[in-house]
């Protein structure tokens, strides 16, 4: 698409779209997230895949739902022979780097089986699910005390001082009190107090950092970088100033109703049982850790305008497509939840922004679109933005290419799917279901979302009369028709999955019998 040699794919973890000045926060100024919507397009109807880490970015990674590249959980490897962002474009010979997290789980049975060498080129490229680890960091670095975590930003902490076995807990992601005892910030009630560490040296401009690092290491060569933020994910732990510039009086208002309370629905019910549910119930939770989630989010606008200064003086920004978006939401409390891996909007919608600049493009900057679009959405759009090939018969998103160039005629999509399995889930347990019967499915339309549950009754929300999710009107008998056309298109969604990733269709578009099997005569008299 024009003059695009390079591609910055930026992705924040557990961000709210809701949670950004430019998609209606009061209080939470971004003006680098801003200033990139003012140069491209923003997306106002993004979903994701599946409201977990894993298996979303393994649909943005592959193009493909969560059904199709079987990463149905955090930790759970792609399906063999899946590829990735990283293989579609080695085939143009472009390698993409990571800097952050991606959440890539090697499939060490699929190696010993091909006889791979973990340790080998091609072993390492299968483990890391095609990426070049320019500097990952997947986060949430749990050991038990006594054993060293040994990665490059823990080794940064060391050198800069922060001496211990996993300095990124005590000291990046714990607090202290006035007696220096440390505070650990998976502990949510700490949230306020500042992390152990300057801000310099904490995990977002760290990152920050080291994309920087990459980028001018490539000078003209052209690249592709995964800007993978951790955070605002939990542990909700900032550093000053991020710790205390927000206060209570800056959150949204709980997103909460008697349908929340009152005669639940079973699977909800039960979500509201898990430990996080429970932290966040109390609004004294949620006054004590949203004003460090919006510390964090800060956090990261404030940097993204120092690579935004990058790019700027390296010529970057007019050849660079970047693309800024997040891997899910975070409940927050909302619907008496916390985390995310339910349905409601506060988990599944996400930031969408893309910025390309091509003269093409001209016509649609500082816009934004309602198109509902999905995270399979971006590898597609990636590779027709490089001018490669979008390969159909592998890919199950479309490219947004053409609502970018404003030349989107109305064809487009009427639903968003999302899928996901609670199996790993205590809620499993609670409700006494089998293993094979946690999974559950999301429709969401301009006006109605529907969610399907094996086993249950549905939910179905009207989001015309009302946006909130407050109110399940599947049991309406008026709603008996939508019931079922949407149920249909969730049928039809999951038939139309890309089953045949490895014979393009146009082979089968110009098979002939005579020609696949010269001088047979199979079948005849």
């Amino acid at each position: 698409m024009g003059n695009v040699r390079n591609v910055l794919f930026i992705m924040c973890d557990q961000l709210r779209a809701d949670y950004l000045s430019c998609y209606g926060h009061p209080t939470l100024e971004t003006p680098n997230i801003d200033y990139l919507a003012q140069q491209g397009v923003k997306f106002n109807r993004a979903f994701i895949q599946s409201p977990s880490c894993g298996p979303s970015r393994m649909s943005f990674y592959t193009g493909r739902y969560v059904a199709s590249q079987g990463a149905f959980w955090n930790f759970v490897p792609l399906r063999p022979g899946e590829h990735t962002l990283g293989d579609h474009l080695k085939q143009m010979c472009l390698t993409v780097a990571v800097a952050g997290k991606t959440h890539i789980t090697p499939n060490t049975a699929d190696l010993q089986r091909l006889g791979i060498d973990p340790q080998s080129e091609e072993g390492r490229c299968y483990r890391e699910g095609g990426f070049e680890p320019y500097d990952r960091d997947d986060g949430t670095h749990l050991a038990p005390p006594g054993i060293a975590i040994n990665n490059n930003y823990a080794e940064y902490l060391r050198d800069k001082g922060y001496v211990d076995d996993n300095p990124w807990l005590t000291y990046a992601n714990s607090a202290e009190d006035g007696d220096g005892t440390i505070l650990s910030g998976m502990e949510m009630r700490h949230a306020r107090l500042p992390a152990r560490v300057r801000e310099e040296h904490s995990e977002t401009p760290y990152m920050t950092d080291r994309a920087i690092d990459y980028i001018r290491s490539k000078k003209d060569e052209p690249w592709c970088l995964h800007l993978s933020y951790i955070k605002p994910h939990w542990p909700y732990v900032a550093p000053a100033p991020y710790n205390d510039m927000y206060d209570s009086g800056s959150i949204l208002d709980a997103n909460r109703s008697d349908f929340d309370r009152g005669d639940l629905h079973p699977v909800i019910e039960a979500y509201q049982k898990l430990r996080v549910s429970q932290s966040f119930r109390p609004e004294a939770a949620r006054q004590t850790v949203i004003p460090t989630y919006m510390g964090l989010t800060k956090q990261v606008d404030d940097h993204l305008g120092r690579l935004w200064e990058c790019l700027r003086q390296l010529g970057r920004m007019e050849d660079t497509l970047i693309i800024f978006t997040s891997d899910h939401g975070d409940y927050l409390g909302d619907h008496y939840l916390g985390d995310k891996e339910f349905f409601h909007e506060e988990s599944v919608r996400i930031p969408l922004i893309v910025y390309n600049p091509s003269p093409e493009a001209d016509s649609t900057r500082r816009t934004e679109t309602d198109a509902l679009v999905e995270s399979i959405d971006i590898l597609p759009t990636i590779l027709e933005g490089l001018g490669g090939d979008v390969p159909g018969h592998i890919l199950e998103g479309r490219s947004l290419v053409p609502i970018i160039r404003g030349e989107h005629n109305g064809d487009w999509r009427t639903s968003v799917l999302s899928e996901f399995d609670y199996s790993f889930l205590p809620v499993r347990n609670w409700l006494g279901m089998p293993v094979d019967r946690c999974r559950m499915y999301m429709i969401r339309t301009a006006e109605w979302k529907y969610i399907f549950m094996e086993d249950f009754s549905p939910i179905l929300f009207n989001l015309t009369e009302n946006p909130r999710e407050t109110v399940n009107v599947s049991g309406d008998p008026k709603n008996s028709r939508i019931l079922s056309e949407l149920n249909g298109q969730l049928f039809e969604r999951l038939r139309s999955l890309r089953y045949r990733p490895t014979l393009p269709d146009s082979v089968l578009e110009d098979w002939r019998e005579d020609k696949m099997n010269p001088g047979l005569k199979i079948g005849a008299w």
